[in-house]
């Protein structure tokens, strides 16, 4: 599986690249704050909106610490979706969020 650092990311976010960055935290968690331009999909709905992928983007999944996104990156992974786990997730994350 591929992975990306939270600094790493943040530098491509700051530099204002367009990005498909995917929160998997609950709702109540994204609410204390996201990355700028994430989108909000629950784990327990990537499966049941994997038609939400495109096949020939990348994704970049998070959630609070790197496991669950971990788990959404595989599976993405097995349905021939280019999904890249950011490691250590919004509690590593240093960069602005926004509510």
């Amino acid at each position: 599986m591929k992975t990306i650092t939270t600094e790493e990311l943040q530098k491509r976010v700051e530099a204002g690249e367009q990005l498909n960055i995917i929160d998997v935290r609950e709702e109540e968690e994204v609410s204390a704050g996201m990355i700028p331009g994430a989108k909000h999909i629950p784990l327990g709905e990537i499966d049941s909106r994997v038609g939400d992928f495109s096949k020939g983007q990348p994704y970049y999944m998070v959630c609070r610490s790197g496991a669950r996104s971990g788990r959404a990156s595989a599976f993405l992974n097995d349905q021939g979706i280019d999904a890249t786990n950011v490691e250590g997730g919004m509690l590593s994350w240093n960069g602005e969020t926004r509510a």
